[in-house]
């Protein structure tokens, strides 16, 4: 995966949006997680680069079933050209009246290796793509076809999805929460410290199941958090 190494994919995988938020909100950036833009279904967390395509408002003269046809028809373009290991985002301008895209193409960007993808709009046959091993995420399911609402303009272009901007490159990590968008710059210390803040969350939890109370545990303001934070690491062998 261009711009991102194994190590850090891993760490990603393994993390969730929530910790991801915080890692990011402490690097001063709020807005990173995508509004409305629901799981299809539950799985293993979906990483990979962003490979976007942008939508603006259908237009009666130009968006016909014909238009199809156009090797340059920019949805099906972008459909084609998605590389391995990418995440295909598409901006719908938060419309969901109308599909931003099928079964057939998720099926096809799946075959061409793409690792996920994701529409601030909605999306057709979704029990299709809801039972594919790609993983999908909308707003809600809709049936009608893209070109009632939907003008496929640009392909790889900085976009808008959820109400963040998304460049081409970015890093795209989703859960069963959500998605984010991590700059590519980025993504290798926040893997990093999420990573890590994910083993001293885990321990918290672990306590707080045994009855410990929050303060001077989370955050770790008593001293001794600290000592039986690293005992219990080296314990579990994380």
């Amino acid at each position: 995966m261009a711009g991102l190494n194994e190590q850090t994919r891993a760490k990603l995988m393994r993390v969730s949006t929530a910790t991801l938020t915080t890692v990011m909100f402490k690097r001063g950036l709020r807005n990173i997680f995508l509004q409305g833009v629901q799981r299809l279904r539950p799985g293993e967390n979906m990483v990979g680069s962003a490979y976007t395509l942008r939508y603006i408002p259908a237009r009666e003269d130009l968006d016909h079933l014909e238009s199809f046809a156009d090797r340059n028809n920019a949805q099906r373009k972008g459909v084609e050209e998605c590389p391995p290991g990418a995440v295909f985002v598409i901006d719908s301008r938060g419309d969901a009246s109308a599909a931003s895209a099928g079964c057939i193409l998720a099926t096809r960007l799946q075959k061409r290796g793409c690792c996920g993808i994701v529409t601030d709009g909605g999306f057709r046959d979704t029990p299709e793509i809801a039972a594919m091993d790609m993983p999908g995420y909308h707003a809600r399911p809709s049936a009608p076809t893209n070109l009632t609402k939907h003008h496929a303009v640009a392909v790889n272009e900085p976009i808008a999805c959820g109400g963040v901007s998304v460049f081409p490159g970015d890093i795209i990590v989703g859960d069963n929460e959500g998605v984010v968008c991590i700059p590519l710059h980025m993504a290798h210390e926040v893997a990093d410290e999420a990573a890590e803040m994910t083993v001293f969350e885990d321990f918290v939890m672990e306590m707080v199941k045994q009855g410990a109370s929050t303060f001077g545990l989370y955050p770790p303001t008593d001293p001794s958090t600290k000592d039986r934070f690293l005992a219990w690491r080296q314990e579990k062998g994380r």
